[in-house]
């Protein structure tokens, strides 16, 4: 298996992984403590993937000779936009702050995750 090919299925697992946490700990939050835990979650774990989004992208854009002076001009107006979004929708709804700012560690997990499983399985699926 080639690099490009390990680091697409890394990336694949990643995703897959922050879904499952994502949704699993919404549930989780859910039932144990209604449904404004369970959406503030929910949210920040969709920031966390949307953030994890924009890395990889960033990440992809570094690596290719197409790279642009606006890129940095339109990363910094994501984080505006995000910040303000997620602003608005935490001062004037009834959704969990704390619950919101656990959900934005989900990426950060699946990338553990992703970390675990490499040293488990890494010296098994890249042949060099």
């Amino acid at each position: 298996m080639s690099d490009e090919q390990h680091l697409a299925r890394a990336v694949e697992r990643i995703w897959k992984i922050t879904f499952a946490i994502g949704a699993g700990g919404a549930l989780a939050l859910f039932a144990w403590r209604g449904w404004t835990w369970g959406a503030g979650f929910a949210l920040g774990s969709a920031i966390s993937a949307l953030y994890f989004r924009w890395l990889k992208q960033v990440a992809m854009a570094l690596g290719s000779a197409a790279a642009k002076p606006r890129m940095a001009v339109l990363l910094g107006l994501r984080y505006l936009l995000l910040g303000g979004a997620a602003y608005v929708i935490l001062k004037y709804t009834a959704i969990s702050l704390p619950a919101m700012f656990w959900g934005l560690f989900v990426a950060v997990a699946a990338v553990i995750l992703q970390i675990l499983f490499e040293l488990v399985y890494g010296n098994r699926t890249v042949n060099h």
